[in-house]
């Protein structure tokens, strides 16, 4: 699955370039996911429990691919290691083990890529 997905951000990569927002990214992502016919939730909402305590804190996972893969996309600079973060922490709250973090800020995608497994 996830080489499949860093297949796709390669090619929007490849037509777009880096310098666009993340949104824009993210509509290309939906659309060549929908085309390849993965299934996926957008802007899936997370729910964050502390106890018997649910938080409603809004946190939003970009894209969740069959139930079993977080894709986050950023559009920044470099990744910083609160980007790792933010990943972890969702693939935690979620339970889903795998999770992709792709910038396509970058001159070649592949320096923007970064696999997580949990």
């Amino acid at each position: 699955m996830t080489r499949r997905v860093i297949g796709l951000a390669i090619d929007i990569h490849r037509h777009l370039g880096p310098g666009l927002l993340e949104s824009a990214y993210e509509a290309c992502m939906v659309y060549e996911l929908g085309l390849a016919g993965i299934p996926h939730v957008q802007q899936q909402v997370l729910p964050v429990k502390y106890k018997e305590l649910d938080l409603d804190c809004a946190y939003r996972m970009d894209l969740v691919l069959e139930g079993r893969l977080i894709v986050e996309l950023k559009a920044v600079d470099q990744l910083l290691p609160i980007h790792d973060a933010q990943i972890l922490t969702y693939m935690k709250l979620s339970g889903i083990k795998t999770g992709l973090l792709l910038n396509f800020n970058v001159p070649m995608l592949r320096d923007g890529i970064k696999r997580f497994i949990n």
